[in-house]
């Protein structure tokens, strides 16, 4: 009898032991977690780069990223993804810096910038890969934010209406975040899934849509083209905000052959601006250098599709900068790669003087590549004036350059 009841405890036992050990490898946890040395990470410290900029977002939002799957996938260097691999939002801040007398010495949203900046990916929330199939002589891109809808659509019916000039292929996509008020989040989603659907031109991804994250845009995009686009020739990038001759850049690049293309409004000799109330404000301890290497500024640039994989790789080889288009120019100088200057590039209007009647003849206009800027209504009207039976007293010999 006594041996009968040792055989019983020996089945129970044993039975115990083999349920703990199914539990642990069902749920992937280590037994470690459950110990008191285990250091835990606080809910407030899980924040994405979405709350690196010096916009103030209620707590709220942050919690709802929270209830995403931890699991995020890595990129490797060995493989090239061919999908966006990125499907969570998992990141926090680099207290580390925090300690050291260089942090301290940054105004708040710099130091809000740096402890985040390290994360560089976030999840694709609208895709639209179809747009790079077959071979796209241009692909028109336009960085935008999610209220600005009016904007869209004036580009859409202007110089960013997909068509075929003299044969040749031109696509336009829009490049997007998420809305920065968050009481505005969820109509303003609803209202631009549904744009899509009518156009399907828009790249949107999990970011705030504000004015330190534009860099976050750009290397979003340098991997997504990575990825989607191996046939697109030239890319035309710009703002939201600009008068763009889709004809004139294909005149341009008729015949051209140079694998390492990229010209614009070429700002050379450039000084980290130091003024605190200048919005384009860079404290000394960010950046320390007297010049900025060489970049396109303002409104838009023209570049090879080739530059496309090198520009991606140099982007992960810097530590990100809060100015988009500095950034592209540091990535431009690791892959040594001198931008050219373009007159057909207006970076501050036909004439710097606002008032000049130059800055409203269309016939200035018609032979431009670029014009920065313009307001929807203003683009609209100007585009039909270049396109209206228009007759010019001379012509500008730009595309010469």
């Amino acid at each position: 009898m006594l041996q009968w009841k040792k055989k019983i405890l020996k089945s129970v036992g044993l039975f115990f032991c083999l349920a703990i050990t199914f539990t642990f490898l069902q749920n992937g946890t280590s037994p470690g977690l459950f110990t008191q040395g285990q250091q835990k990470v606080s809910r407030s410290q899980m924040l994405s780069t979405q709350k690196r900029d010096s916009y103030r977002v209620p707590d709220g939002f942050w919690e709802t990223k929270l209830k995403h799957d931890p699991t995020e996938a890595t990129p490797t260097a060995e493989l090239q993804p061919t999908e966006w691999d990125i499907h969570s939002t998992n990141c926090s801040a680099n207290w580390n810096l925090s300690k050291t007398e260089w942090y301290r010495s940054m105004e708040p949203h710099f130091q809000q910038f740096v402890l985040y900046r390290h994360c560089r990916y976030f999840p694709l929330i609208i895709n639209n890969q179809q747009k790079c199939s077959g071979d796209i002589e241009l692909l028109i891109v336009v960085k935008s934010i999610i209220t600005q809808h009016d904007r869209r659509e004036v580009i859409r019916k202007t110089w960013g209406k997909e068509r075929e000039i003299d044969g040749k292929k031109v696509r336009t996509l829009f490049l997007l975040g998420t809305a920065m008020r968050e009481e505005e989040r969820a109509n303003y989603q609803k209202l631009l899934e549904f744009e899509n659907i009518i156009y399907g031109d828009i790249l949107q991804w999990d970011f705030l849509d504000s004015f330190f994250n534009l860099t976050l845009k750009e290397v979003h995009f340098l991997k997504w083209m990575d990825i989607y686009c191996k046939n697109v020739k030239y890319i035309f990038k710009g703002d939201d905000d600009v008068f763009v001759k889709p004809d004139n850049i294909i005149e341009y690049l008729d015949g051209k052959d140079q694998p390492d293309l990229f010209v614009g409004d070429i700002l050379k000799n450039a000084r980290p601006i130091r003024r605190k109330d200048n919005k384009y404000y860079i404290p000394t301890a960010l950046y320390n250098k007297t010049l900025y290497p060489p970049y396109a500024g303002g409104g838009g640039f023209l570049m090879a599709g080739s530059l496309i994989k090198k520009l991606h790789r140099a982007s992960e080889t810097l530590e990100l900068y809060p100015i988009d288009d500095v950034f592209l120019g540091m990535c431009l100088e690791v892959i040594k790669v001198s931008p050219v200057i373009h007159e057909g590039f207006k970076t501050f209007g036909i004439v710097r003087n606002k008032n000049s009647k130059m800055n409203k003849d269309p016939c200035f206009y018609k032979h431009m590549l670029v014009v920065h800027k313009l307001l929807p209504d203003e683009l609209l009207h100007m585009w039909e004036l270049v396109h209206s039976n228009l007759t010019c007293t001379r012509k500008i010999n730009i595309l010469l350059y």
